[in-house]
Formats: structure tokens, C-alpha cells, sequence
């Protein structure tokens, strides 16, 4: 059969930078076809063309056949190619329905919104309450208002930008059944991961980019998670390397600690008792919104009146902020690295001095000493090949996985006794998560109590000793990580527990 979709010799160039340089891609009917690629290497650009957001400086591009020039996304939904983005664009305090209704024409009847919602829900496994608030729904639910929304265009081609990465495994099997069934209806789905497990499970062909470059295409079926790695880096990416250890003293020791939420869609803690011992890394696993950013907040100290005591190597520090905390060793990587890890249009010394004037040598006598600030700036460019377009550009600049390597290595090399750190390795590729994870678990091996806040179970998996699970503001004992399944978490991560989750 023909292509569905056919791109051919797409080029974007944003200043001296080509994003995109003549990339060639096929896509065809009834398929699951996976755009892969480390993080820059120009996948975000050429979804955006296909979907209308950004035009292309040179190329041209085929659907059904039939050459078009897409505009604008209205123009691509109305040929049939919808998109679901990694971050969602929904209103909180509107419902499900209302929510929809943005992307409809203004007099569709809310009533019969409602009743699609219900029926495409229902037909595809997708299970929504048109009238319930967004706000009081998990993450799983809000990714299903958004494919349902997209479902309602009737696309031929539905685009998902790491649709899993803040599922639990349950809710990523019933997304992947729902894909499956758009693909017997005859559509097709162009498929970004990082997660080249479910690619390899899930997808009938692969296209991969480097440096803004296809450089292969292939089955990804007859690959290996590690084949696939390397053909999108260039290299082998090596394996996490851990070794036994025995933890020592207790470095972090949380009892009692609640906390109100800091608005009305956020959730309260509740009695939250936790220890991180010296040269262990403890992982919280959790679907977003149940209670961890409240808990890292109170933790790294940026909200105080909480309930309880936070101690850390055994002086309490419940009344300290975050630079009184950072003097006693802790460091902390919250989970937005744009404008909370990192201020967007200051420069990346700048940025260094953000977290590290207090507790760096970076300033003295009331003075920015400029050569400390450059010098540790190439320490963590060095150590965490953090690639950038110019000797110091603002944060802003860097790609997701190049900023994400900075902030985590910025608050690595200060050798912290304690390190708190929210969603390690989100949206980066292969090699950083990696590079990530692995001076993680180098940081505990010297000593350092590492806590893992993440909703990636691979990962907390990899790289922790004992795992806990939030749910709804409260936190489950720690137990050994290998004495967990996956199901078993995220049954927990669902606010399942005790005898039901057995």
C-alpha cells in the first residue's frame, strides 16, 4: 500500500543550529512506527512540522498520497493527524468534557461532547466521567482526555510524545492495548520513547535520528534495547554498574512529618516517616500529584509549618531553609528543571551560582570570585558531558537531557552527604539516564544518602536498595527492592495496600 505519510528532505535550521537536515520518513497505513533518538537529535522539530506548529525551510511533505503544505494544526487535523503531547494543555478546574470542548467548534452542545467522551471512552478501553474536574484525576486519566480529545478529530495518524513516562505499568498496558486497537481500525501511530523496551514490544518499524540526521531504520522487534541504544547514540551505552555494599548511619530520618497542600489541587502529607542511611539510595515511586512535590518541599526546606521533624545527620533542621540546609551537606535536583532547577535566561555559570554561592567557595568576602564560578562550571560541562551551543549560554538554550546533566551533576560534584533528587533522568536518552544513574549510585558508594524521587520503576529498580511508594500524601515502608515486582508497585502506586494489593 502506499505511504500514509511521506517526508521527504526536511530541513529546520534555527540560526547557525540545523535541527532537522534533510530527513527522510514513511510512515505507513495500519502501522506503529517509533521516531527514536538521543536528546537535540531533532525529533521534537519534526513532529512539530508534521503537526503544522513549525515550518520547514526546505522539503516536502506527502499525506494519502497527496502533496501538502501543513500551516497550522488545525490544517493537520483536519487532513487526519492528531497529537498528544508529553506535557498536557488541560484546564484543572474544568471537567473532562470541558476540557474537550476547547478543541471543538463553539456550538457543539455540551451534552453531546458528553455522551462522545462516554462513547469513545468506552470503545477504546479509556475509561473517563465526563463531568468529573481534571484536577481530581491521576495522571493516567489526564493522558486519556488527551488522546480521546485527539480520537474525536477522527485522525488517520495519531502522534504520542513518551506517552508512558508517568504511567504506572498497568496503565501503560492499557494504553498499549488501546494503540493496538487503533492500528486493527486501520490507523497508524507515530511512536516517541526513551524506553526502548516498550518500542521493542510495541512498534513495527523504526526510524532513527543523530544530530538532526536519519541514520538508520529498522525492526525494532528483531533489535535489542541495546542495539537500539546504540545506533541512536553512535556508541555502546554502557550498563549501570553497582557493588555490594553494607549502609551505614542514618544521614536523612523523617517521622511524623504532614504538611498542608499548598493549594486546593495539590495533596496533603500525612504522616510521613522515612530513614536514608549512608551509601544507600532509597526510591519513591508514585504517580505525579500524590504527594511529592509537597514532600520534596518540605525536605529541601522551600516550605516551612510542616508537622513533625526532618533530621539530618542528626540535628533537625525542620526550621532551617534550603541554604541553612545545603551548609549541612544536603544538596537537592527538584523535578522542573526550567525554572526551578534553573533559571531560564541566566547563563549557565550563573546558574551555578544559584545553588552553589552558599556552600562552593564561589563567593568570598561578599564578592563572586568569577574564576571559581568558570572553573566549576568546566568541571560539570567535563564530568557530565553536558553539550552546549556556546562557551556559557543562557539555560534556556541547552536541550532537555543537556540541562537535565547539568543540574544533576551542578549538585553532584559538591559531594553532598545527603542528596534529594526529583525525576533524575525524565525525557532524557539512553546515554545520560546512564551517565545519570550511574553517578547516583557512585555518589552513595562514597558515602552520600541518596533519596530517588521518581515514577520511573525501571529506573528506581536499577538503581535503588529499598523502595517505598506514595500515594494520596502518605508513604509506604521502605523494603528491599528485590523483594518487590512491578505489578506489586504499581498496585501501591495506585493506593491499593495491605491485603487488597496481595
Amino acid at each position: 500500500m502506499p505511504p500514509l505519510l511521506e517526508a521527504r528532505g526536511i530541513v529546520k535550521r534555527y540560526g547557525a543550529l540545523v535541527a532537522n537536515d534533510h530527513v527522510d520518513l514513511t510512515v505507513a497505513p495500519a502501522e506503529i512506527h517509533a521516531l527514536l533518538g538521543e536528546n537535540g537529535a531533532g525529533k521534537s522539530t519534526l513532529v512539530k512540522i508534521l503537526y503544522g506548529l513549525v515550518q520547514p525551510g526546505e522539503g516536502a511533505i506527502a499525506f494519502e498520497g497527496r502533496p501538502v503544505a501543513l500551516a497550522s494544526p488545525a490544517q493537520a487535523r483536519r487532513l487526519g493527524i492528531g497529537m498528544v503531547f508529553q506535557h498536557f494543555s488541560l484546564f484543572e478546574a474544568l471537567t473532562v468534557a470541558e476540557n474537550v470542548a476547547l478543541s471543538l467548534p463553539a456550538e457543539t452542545p455540551m451534552a453531546t461532547i458528553e455522551a462522545e467522551v462516554a462513547r469513545l471512552s468506552a470503545a477504546y478501553g479509556l475509561p473517563l466521567e465526563p463531568r468529573r474536574e481534571v484536577w481530581r484525576l491521576s495522571v493516567g486519566e489526564r493522558q486519556r482526555i488527551e488522546i480521546v480529545r485527539a480520537l474525536l478529530q477522527n485522525p488517520k495518524l495519531l502522534i504520542l510524545d513518551e506517552p508512558t513516562s508517568v504511567l504506572t505499568p498497568q496503565e501503560a498496558d492499557r494504553l498499549f492495548e488501546t494503540l493496538e486497537r487503533l492500528k486493527a481500525e486501520g490507523r497508524s501511530v507515530l511512536y516517541i520513547s526513551h524506553k526502548l523496551d516498550e518500542v521493542r514490544r510495541l512498534c513495527d518499524r523504526a526510524t532513527i535520528l543523530r544530530a538532526g540526521r536519519v541514520v538508520a531504520a529498522c525492526d525494532p522487534r528483531v533489535e535489542t534495547a541495546a542495539s537500539l541504544a546504540r545506533m541512536m547514540v553512535g556508541a555502546d551505552v554502557g550498563e549501570v554498574r553497582t557493588a555490594a555494599h553494607e549502609p551505614g548511619a542514618v544521614r536523612l530520618a523523617v517521622s511524623g512529618l504532614s504538611l498542608a497542600a499548598a493549594d486546593t489541587h495539590g495533596t496533603a502529607l500525612r504522616d510521613v516517616a522515612l530513614d536514608v542511611r549512608a551509601g544507600e539510595i532509597v526510591g519513591i515511586a508514585g504517580i505525579a500529584g500524590n504527594g511529592q512535590d509537597e514532600l520534596f518541599a518540605a525536605l529541601s526546606g522551600e516550605r516551612g509549618s510542616a508537622a513533625g521533624s526532618v533530621v539530618i545527620d542528626g540535628s533537625a533542621v525542620g526550621a532551617e531553609n534550603i541554604t541553612a540546609r545545603r551548609k549541612r551537606g544536603a544538596a537537592f535536583v527538584p523535578e522542573e528543571r526550567l525554572g526551578h532547577a534553573a533559571a531560564p535566561r541566566f547563563t549557565l555559570s550563573e546558574n551555578t551560582l544559584l545553588s552553589g554561592h552558599a556552600t562552593n567557595g564561589l563567593v568570598r568576602g561578599g564578592f563572586v570570585d568569577r574564576n571559581a564560578v568558570s572553573g566549576w562550571l568546566q568541571r560539570v560541562i567535563k564530568a557530565f558531558d553536558v553539550r552546549m551551543s556556546g562557551p556559557d549560554p543562557e539555560a534556556r538554550a541547552l536541550s532537555g537531557g543537556n540541562l537535565q546533566k547539568f543540574v544533576v551533576g551542578r549538585e553532584i560534584l559538591r559531594e553532598p552527604s545527603l542528596l534529594v533528587v526529583a525525576q533524575p533522568t525524565w525525557g532524557v536518552d539512553a546515554a545520560a539516564a546512564a551517565t545519570i544513574r550511574q553517578a547516583l549510585i557512585d555518589l552513595a558508594a562514597r558515602g552520600a544518602a541518596v533519596l530517588v524521587i521518581s515514577q520511573d520503576l525501571d529506573e528506581l529498580f536499577e538503581i535503588s536498595d529499598r523502595v517505598a511508594v506514595i500515594a494520596g500524601g502518605r508513604l509506604s515502608e521502605a523494603v528491599p527492592a528485590r523483594s518487590l515486582t512491578r505489578g506489586e508497585v504499581g498496585l501501591l502506586m495506585g493506593g491499593i495496600h495491605g491485603e487488597a494489593a496481595a
